[in-house]
């Protein structure tokens, strides 16, 4: 890969840091404020979700912006409203003006996680476009690690919860600047604007080769024209496969338990008996792993494919989630920061891994944002679900059945993954259409 192909995926992954560092910077405050504005466990809750509740609505039409302005200015506005949103979350005097701002931040995410892997794939040579993609998650990772040690250095005053929140504006004007470098997709420059001109500057940089920069042109307008004569919606029979295969896989990665975790996981340690800046501190560890095994997952993505890294963190899932079920049920928890570690790791280098990059690979060039948009929709649907009733659940069950729930919805994700999906590495997008397409 050339130095502009990399800085430009490194820069779009920059979202990744964003919507990492804003997902997982409550986890650090959000006992402070229940505390500070005397919340009950419904409304902290909700106070927790709120970004989640957000988010959905951000995947839900972040592909509309993207479509009609554009990937590039798109992700640029998402920056100003994580800045915007980060600000107004930290000087907030009241839990309905956290809210808001939280909600905000929330309609960033969801749009980030939709806009940024389609930009990416779009833009990526083929033999390295899930590396390229892994890049978003694993700047997600990084902004996790970053701010659970945040977090953990933060910690001690009455207001430190405000300067864990505070401190995503500044990463968040990087990445509004660094934007204003970045070029259009030649994919919506000719789905959009027909700017073939354009489109061939950016594939000469892209493409290793003049003849592969027109057999691209050729490829994604041959593309274009099949799907517009055809004029179909998203919603179409035609596109009932792709719908189910981003359904499912979405489901299944937030039926995992993973933002369960990543929002309570110094609630969780708190529950196994470790003191509070014991919990802190393995909170950071869940960062360190996740980092560690993010970028074996970069590794490895497009040298053995989406389908054995997702076999691998199945099973790591299964046993991972059963040992913490029976640590709960036996209340012998000395070993469960290793099982919450083992279960990151899982995560990481599966789920993780794949499936920002499995998402942005199925769908056609015409939808490929809206598909997008719909597996983002559905993933932050549930995400949303499990953080706001997670306490609510566990303080009337305990972990023991919570985390078995969640073992025995990996089983039938391993189930998905041998019996439903396709393996999509090293194909042009065109290729992959003509193959899940029929």
């Amino acid at each position: 890969m050339n130095n502009k192909l990399i800085l430009w995926s490194i820069t779009v992954g920059l979202g990744g840091f964003l919507f990492g560092l804003d997902t997982a910077v409550i986890s650090g405050a959000e006992q402070a404020i229940q505390k500070l504005w005397n919340l009950d466990s419904w409304t902290h809750g909700l106070a927790v979700a709120i970004a989640l509740y957000g988010t959905v609505i951000g995947a839900a039409f972040g592909g509309i912006p993207a479509d009609k302005l554009g990937r590039k200015q798109t992700l640029l506005w998402i920056g100003v409203l994580f800045f915007l949103s980060s600000v107004g979350a930290a000087v907030a005097n009241g839990v309905n003006l956290f809210m808001f701002f939280r909600f905000i931040g929330g309609l960033s995410i969801g749009a980030s996680s939709v806009v940024a892997p389609v930009y990416i794939s779009e833009i990526a040579p083929p033999k390295y476009r899930g590396r390229m993609v892994i890049s978003f998650q694993a700047n997600i990772v990084f902004g996790i690690l970053i701010a659970y040690v945040s977090n953990y250095l933060l910690a001690g005053g009455d207001d430190s919860w405000r300067w864990m929140l505070g401190i995503v504006a500044l990463p968040s004007l990087v990445f509004s600047l660094l934007m204003l470098f970045t070029p259009e997709t030649p994919r919506w420059l000719l789905l959009h604007k027909n700017d073939i001109a354009t489109a061939k500057k950016v594939l000469a940089i892209t493409e290793d080769s003049p003849e592969n920069v027109e057999k691209a042109v050729q490829e994604i307008l041959v593309s274009v024209q099949q799907e517009h004569s055809s004029s179909e919606s998203l919603f179409s029979k035609k596109f009932t496969w792709p719908l189910l295969l981003a359904f499912l896989f979405s489901f299944f990665n937030q039926l995992s338990g993973i933002n369960a975790v990543i929002y309570y996981a110094p609630r969780i340690f708190e529950m196994t008996g470790l003191g509070k800046e014991s919990a802190l501190l393995s909170t950071a560890g869940i960062g360190v792993f996740n980092l560690i095994f993010t970028m074996m997952g970069w590794y490895l993505i497009d040298r053995f494919g989406r389908r054995v890294l997702m076999y691998v963190g199945s099973i790591g899932y299964i046993i991972a989630l059963g040992l913490i079920a029976l640590a709960f049920f036996n209340e012998s928890y000395s070993n469960v920061p290793f099982y919450v570690f083992a279960f990151i790791g899982a995560h990481a280098i599966g789920q993780g891994s794949v499936i920002w990059v499995f998402i942005s690979e199925i769908f056609p060039n015409t939808v490929r944002a809206s598909g997008m948009a719909f597996g983002s929709l559905t993933h932050w649907v549930f995400a949303a679900l499990i953080a706001n009733f997670f306490p609510y659940f566990a303080d009337l069950l305990g972990g023991g059945p919570i985390f078995a729930f969640f073992a025995g919805m990996m089983v039938l994700q391993l189930l998905y993954v041998w019996r439903m999906m396709p393996e999509t590495k090293g194909l042009s997008l065109e290729d992959l259409q003509k193959t899940i397409i029929h």
